[in-house]
C-alpha cells in the first residue's frame, strides 16, 4: 500500500535517516551502517535508524551521569519538573496523528489502535507528572535511648537505562520515561532496532518541552550490541526492561555484575479459563480480540485457553469465526483490525511454532498460513486438540495464535493452568463470583481477569510472578522502582 495520507510532519521524519540524542544534540552513530527501518505491511524501507556504537553508548551514560549530578533536572523544584513532564504531553497531544502514523508505519498495527497507543502514552506522562510533586519521606518514632528525630527522604535513583521492545514502542517508552522524569533520574533510552521511530520523535518533543539537555538520551541499535553495552555500563544505576524472558535472564545477569538495581517486565502464556456456566456472549468475542489484538503481539495476551467441554466446541467454533471476520490489511487503512507482525523474523518464528504444533499433533482449527503477497500478514489461528507437553502450549509464540484444549473440573483447569514457567496473567469466565474469586486466588500470576482478558491503568501495578519478570511497573510502585530511600537520625 502506498504512503498516502500521511501528515506533512510525518513524511517530512521518515524522509531523513534518524540520529542519536546525546546531549540535547542529535549526532551520527559512531558506527558507518544505518539500520533500515521496514514497514511491515509489504516489506519496503521507509527510513533509516543509527547503529550506536558502544562509544555512542559510552557518550550517552556519561552526559546522563553530567545531568544528573549538575544539571538542572535533579535540583529543580517538583512542581516545575511536573510542568515540564505535563508540557511533553501536551506537545503529544498536538503530534498526536503523527505520533500514531509512525507507530504504524514502524510496527504494522492499524491506524486506530495506534491512536489509542498515543492516548495512552500521553495518559501516562499526565499521571506522572502528578506526581513530581508529590513524593514525600516520613517520621517516625523509634525505641532508641535518648531523643531521637528520625525521618525519611526519598531521592532519585540516579542514570537509568530504559530499554523498551517493540510491541507497544511508545508506550512503553512513556510507561518507563514518565516515572524516571518525575522522580528526577536522568536516563538512557534504547528502543528496540524494528521500532525506534517514535521514541525518537517522542525525543524531539521533550527537548521542545524544555526538559534540560542531557537527561534524555536516545541510542538506537541492536540488542546484542548496544542493549548489551548499556546494560553492562558500569555507570548505570537502574535497569527497566520489557521483553522476553530469554532476554531479560541476560540483563538480569548483567545487571548481578555491578549490583544495578533491576525491574524486568518478562514473557508471559496466560491461561484463560472458560467455566460452563460463562457468559458465551461476551467471553467468546473478548477472548478472540485478546489473542488476535495487536496481532498477538502482546505479553499478557490470553494464548492458552482452557474450555469446560460442555461448552469447547461453541467457543472454539466462536473464536475462529471471530478471526475470519478480521480485516488483514495495512494498518493505514482504516478500515483495518488486524496488521501484519512486525517484520519478516517474527512472521518466521511465529510461522515456525504453528508448524511445531502441527508436527506434535496439534490441529488447526482456523488460520495458520501467511494472508496475502505482500508483507507479514498471518491469518488469525486457533490451534485445536494441544496438551501441555507441547512447545506450542509451553512456549511464548507472540504471535495471533491461539492454542486450546478442554477440561473437566475446576481442579484440572487450575493444574493446566498453573503448569507453565510463565506467571504473568490470567483470566476466568463465570457467572459463580465464589469460583470466580476462589480460581483467581489459585493462579500465579500477577494480573487476572474475571469475565474480562484485558486489564490495564497507569494507576495499578504492572508485572508477574515466575519467569514472568521481576518487580512492578505503573502505579505508585512504578515511581518507586526510580526512587532511593534513605533514614537519617538525629539525636537531640
Amino acid at each position: 500500500m502506498a504512503l498516502i495520507n500521511l501528515a506533512p510532519e510525518t513524511r517530512s521524519f521518515i524522509d531523513r535517516d534518524q540520529k542519536l540524542l546525546i546531549g540535547g544534540k542529535w549526532l551520527d552513530a559512531g558506527t558507518e551502517a544505518q539500520i533500515d527501518v521496514i514497514n511491515p505491511a509489504d516489506g519496503s524501507r521507509i527510513s533509516g535508524i543509527g547503529n550506536a556504537s558502544h562509544t555512542d553508548v559510552d557518550h550517552a551514560v556519561v552526559t546522563a551521569r553530567a545531568a544528573f549530578e549538575s544539571g538542572a533536572w535533579p535540583e529543580m523544584k517538583p512542581g516545575e519538573r511536573s510542568r515540564v513532564i505535563h508540557k511533553i504531553a501536551d506537545l503529544m497531544e498536538a503530534h498526536a496523528e503523527e505520533l500514531a502514523q509512525l507507530e504504524t508505519l514502524d510496527n504494522g498495527k492499524p491506524i486506530n489502535f495506534a491512536r489509542g497507543d498515543v492516548a495512552a502514552s500521553i495518559g501516562a506522562f499526565r499521571y506522572y507528572a502528578g506526581w513530581a510533586d508529590k513524593i514525600q519521606g516520613t517520621t517516625h518514632t523509634i525505641n532508641l535511648p535518648g531523643d531521637h528525630h528520625v525521618y525519611t527522604v526519598k531521592e532519585p535513583v540516579g542514570v537509568v537505562a530504559l530499554v523498551v521492545p517493540w510491541n507497544y514502542p511508545l508506550v512503553m517508552a512513556a510507561m518507563k520515561l514518565g516515572p524516571a522524569l518525575a522522580a528526577g533520574c536522568t536516563a538512557v533510552l534504547k528502543p528496540a532496532e524494528d521500532t525506534s521511530l517514535s521514541a525518537l520523535r517522542l525525543g524531539e518533543i521533550a527537548l521542545e518541552a524544555g526538559l534540560p539537555e542531557g537527561v534524555l538520551n536516545i541510542v538506537t541499535g541492536y540488542g546484542h550490541s548496544v542493549g548489551n553495552a548499556l546494560v553492562n555500563h558500569p555507570g548505570i544505576d537502574k535497569i527497566a526492561f520489557t521483553g522476553s524472558t530469554a532476554t531479560g535472564k541476560i540483563i538480569a545477569h548483567a545487571a548481578a555484575e555491578n549490583l544495578t538495581k533491576l525491574t524486568l517486565e518478562l514473557g508471559g502464556k496466560s491461561p484463560n479459563i472458560i467455566m460452563p456456566d460463562a457468559d458465551l456472549e461476551k467471553a467468546i468475542p473478548a477472548s478472540a480480540m485478546g489473542i488476535f489484538f495487536n496481532s498477538g503481539q502482546t505479553c499478557t495476551a490470553p494464548s492458552r485457553i482452557y474450555v469446560h467441554e460442555d461448552v469447547k466446541d461453541e467457543v472454539i467454533k466462536g473464536i475462529s469465526d471471530f478471526g475470519k471476520s478480521m480485516k488483514l490489511a495495512p494498518g493505514l487503512d482504516d478500515e483495518s483490525t488486524m496488521g501484519p507482525l512486525v517484520s519478516e523474523k517474527q512472521f518466521e518464528r511465529v510461522s515456525g511454532y504453528i508448524e511445531a504444533g502441527q508436527k506434535e499433533g496439534a490441529e488447526i482449527a482456523s488460520g495458520g498460513v501467511r494472508h496475502g503477497e505482500k508483507g507479514y500478514f498471518l491469518e488469525p489461528t486457533v490451534i485445536d486438540q494441544t496438551n501441555n507437553d507441547m512447545k506450542i502450549v509451553q512456549e511464548e509464540i507472540f504471535g495471533p495464535v491461539l492454542v486450546a484444549q478442554s477440561f473437566k473440573t475446576e481442579a484440572e483447569a487450575l493444574a493446566l493452568a498453573n503448569d507453565t514457567q510463565f506467571g504473568l496473567a490470567g483470566a476466568v469466565w463465570t457467572r459463580d463470583i465464589s469460583v470466580a474469586h476462589r480460581m483467581v486466588g489459585k493462579i500465579k500470576a500477577g494480573i487476572m481477569c474475571i469475565n474480562s482478558v484485558m486489564g490495564a491503568d497507569w494507576d495499578v501495578p504492572l508485572g508477574g510472578y515466575k519467569q514472568s519478570g521481576i518487580g512492578r511497573e505503573n502505579g505508585k510502585d512504578g515511581l518507586e522502582n526510580y526512587l532511593n530511600t534513605k533514614t537519617v537520625f538525629m539525636a537531640l
